[in-house]
């Protein structure tokens, strides 16, 4: 097992508890003792938990105050990501150029992609790195500033780089969608993700249902200026029905 993926099964462990031993983690994940310390001081330094004598302790939610990592992200909703990006893939069709911009749940999207003969165009580091072990993708990566706690290219670069390019689909995912305003953290992100949708003919919106009612810093994108939005079968009537009256839905 990778050490990213060890370490993001942790975390999984540790939001669905509170709390977990050293022994609970090297029973549920089969290591040693030395791993388990040597994650959980990695993953204390990079704020994602708080060591205590024995084991370790979830940090108490606070909003979106702060921007969590690619590897918290990951640990997150994962059964509904996997469901969101086989239902998302099934709409791309061969010979497409599409965007992929970056997120976990695009990652999985790009995994459901990964035998299509297709050309991807992306500003996400991960998703590239997938991809790129296709023989039947044509993949185009943008270059531009990079971000490492999600993995993306940002900035003036990034856009002139995708400035004379048009896609059949751009999908995105967010971090927040209240109001009909579609959220990110980083402004940067927001628009590169904003000018690749604009250059899309058809604009989907990947996104888990705990995203629905949650704001972040940055609003890019309105909910009825996408076609199709994916989520999975835990969004609430209410939200569904806003959703339906603005856009095609489609539910994992």
């Amino acid at each position: 097992m990778k050490k990213e993926e060890r370490q993001a099964k942790l975390l999984r462990i540790l939001n669905q508890s509170g709390s977990v031993s050293v022994s609970q983690i090297m029973e549920a994940l089969s290591v040693s003792d030395m791993t388990v310390r040597r994650d959980l001081n990695e993953l204390e330094k990079a704020g994602l938990l708080i060591r205590t004598h024995g084991g370790a302790r979830r940090i108490a939610e606070s909003g979106n105050s702060y921007e969590r990592t690619h590897i918290e992200k990951k640990s997150l909703h994962e059964d509904e990501k996997k469901e969101i990006a086989a239902l998302a893939a099934s709409f791309v069709n061969e010979g497409e150029t599409i965007f992929l911009g970056p997120g976990t749940t695009i990652e999985m999207i790009a995994e459901e992609l990964m035998n299509k003969k297709i050309r991807v165009v992306t500003n996400s580091l991960p998703v590239f790195e997938i991809l790129n072990q296709s023989t039947s993708v044509d993949l185009i990566l943008s270059g531009g500033e990079y971000r490492k706690v999600t993995g993306a290219f940002v900035g003036t670069a990034a856009i002139c780089a995708l400035k004379n390019m048009r896609f059949s689909k751009a999908m995105i995912s967010v971090n927040g969608i209240a109001e009909q305003g579609v959220y990110t953290y980083s402004e940067a992100e927001g628009e590169i993700q904003k000018f690749a949708l604009n250059s899309a003919a058809e604009k989907y919106l990947a996104a888990d249902s705990s995203k629905f009612g949650n704001y972040d810093f940055y609003e890019f994108y309105r909910l009825s200026d996408f076609d199709h939005v994916i989520t999975d079968s835990k969004v609430s009537e209410k939200d569904l029905e806003e959703l339906k009256s603005i856009c095609e839905v489609h539910i994992a």
